[in-house]
């Protein structure tokens, strides 16, 4: 009997002492954070985050929450979530299409390419339309070369994105038609003294103007400087000023004005460096009912879904937000359209949407609003409510210290590799938003918010890759 009392009582013991160490220990990461963020850069800056332990289901920390903050590339996580839920196994589609007749290798009619909001489509897949269009036999076409952009809306920019973002490519134009992520390179380099510097295109095309105005000069100071002309919304290169003579060759990156005719002039150049003759001319009007279609070239979406976050793809985000508008409201898709089907999702994680403000897919408008409650919320109900598109969800985020834009980070870090999670960069703002696993093997879901600070990113980020250091520690 004594020894039944005992061995009760020593479970007891156990319980409470274990339930006493748990919170201690929670303490202990309370303390740990509340201490990290005595650090004077929060005198200005604000901060929201929100840990929660999915395994024992339990808070671990919060503060500031419920706050209003700009998700930036956060709100990849609602929009590529929503396309989980709701588009789930999709696959994009563009198609190519002729109209009159096929006879003697000549079409007598127009040949057709309906845009399908693909945001991986390449130089390489435009090459396969080519092919299959040369399966058919065809060498000449008589009529035009036609895009179908019919899908899409007019507005080939998110709302509330700043106008100085163009022509960088994080910011590339929206369109039904797009190729090699709406834009392309510019390789320059010096030439002969008081000769124009040498500009490349790549890939190699006839669409750009070349305004060549530089100079290749002695001189070891460059005022060499080259643009896409912006301001008029041109797709025409600029380029002034001395370059030195003996600078390097260099490569910069931009995003193109006009996408759709950007990918109908290349797939024009394709067709006739493969013997194809067209005498038509390149313009936009929707497939006829009576056209027949020559193929079909698809992508499934979890590779849009794996760029758009691993990489924090802003072109893959809103062509993704678009797309949920088409499936489900019809043509012409708009971002608000698909906006709808976000808000669909906040209110699947238990908040009402009009307590938000979303205007993007991709997180580029300063208009964006949500909490860190909010996407903690979300990562939980993919955890709790959906097993399978959790497991998608979860493969979609970077590596700590191994890939995607977390490659560099915490790699001296005893969460080097433990952290899935999604970043959010804007001028002022750095978020970071995920899942990790700590030192015991639970699994956490985690959102930190940071915005209002005018010194490099460099510092919130560091002090976000200590935060995971501390819950990768704490039980």
């Amino acid at each position: 009997m004594n020894n039944k009392i005992f061995i009760l009582c020593f479970i007891i013991f156990l319980s409470l002492f274990k339930s006493s160490y748990s919170q201690l220990d929670t303490n202990s990461l309370s303390n740990s954070l509340d201490s990290l963020f005595a650090d004077e850069f929060f005198n200005s800056t604000q901060i929201a985050i929100d840990i929660y332990d999915l395994n024992a289901n339990k808070k671990l920390y919060s503060k500031n929450e419920k706050l209003l903050l700009r998700p930036a590339s956060l709100q990849k996580i609602l929009t590529t979530g929503a396309a989980l839920l709701f588009l789930n196994d999709y696959k994009f589609q563009t198609k190519i299409y002729y109209d009159g007749e096929i006879e003697d290798s000549v079409c007598n009619g127009n040949l057709y390419v309906a845009g399908g909001f693909d945001p991986l489509f390449s130089l390489n897949d435009l090459d396969s339309l080519v092919k299959e269009i040369k399966k058919l036999g065809i060498k000449e076409i008589r009529g035009n070369l036609c895009g179908d952009i019919s899908i899409m809306d007019s507005l080939y920019w998110g709302e509330g994105w700043m106008w100085d973002d163009d022509p960088y490519p994080f910011a590339s134009y929206i369109s039904a038609l797009s190729i090699n992520e709406n834009s392309f390179n510019v390789i320059y380099k010096p030439s002969n003294i008081g000769e124009p510097a040498i500009i490349n295109i790549i890939p190699q095309t006839n669409y750009f103007d070349i305004i060549n105005n530089s100079t290749t000069v002695k001189d070891t100071i460059s005022t060499f400087s080259i643009t896409r002309d912006w301001l008029n919304k041109q797709d025409k290169i600029i380029a002034s000023g001395n370059i030195p003579f003996l600078l390097n060759a260099d490569t910069l990156k931009f995003s193109v004005a006009k996408p759709a005719l950007y990918f109908m002039t290349l797939l024009k150049e394709r067709l006739i460096e493969n013997k194809i003759i067209i005498n038509g001319n390149i313009e936009f009007k929707s497939v006829p009912n009576n056209a027949d279609e020559i193929f079909s070239f698809e992508r499934n979406i979890d590779t849009v879904l794996l760029k758009t976050n691993k990489e924090s793809y802003n072109l893959g985000a809103e062509l993704i937000l678009r797309t949920l508008a088409l499936e489900y409201y019809g043509k012409p898709a708009s971002a608000k359209r698909g906006i709808k089907l976000i808000d669909s999702l906040i209110t699947i994680a238990g908040f009402d949407p009009k307590n938000f403000k979303i205007v993007d897919g991709s997180g580029l408008s300063f208009y964006n609003l949500v909490t860190a409650e909010l996407i903690t919320s979300i990562l939980k109900y993919f955890y709790y409510e959906k097993e399978d598109l959790f497991i998608k969800l979860y493969n979609t985020f970077p590596i700590s210290g191994y890939d995607g834009t977390l490659k560099n980070r915490m790699l001296n870090n005893k969460a080097y590799k433990k952290v899935r999670a999604k970043t959010g960069t804007l001028s002022g703002v750095s978020n970071l938003a995920g899942y990790m696993f700590n030192k015991n093997n639970h699994l956490i879901a985690f959102c930190i918010m940071m915005q209002n600070f005018t010194t490099p990113a460099k510092k919130a980020r560091d002090i976000q890759d200590k935060i995971c250091e501390l819950i990768y520690q704490r039980n």
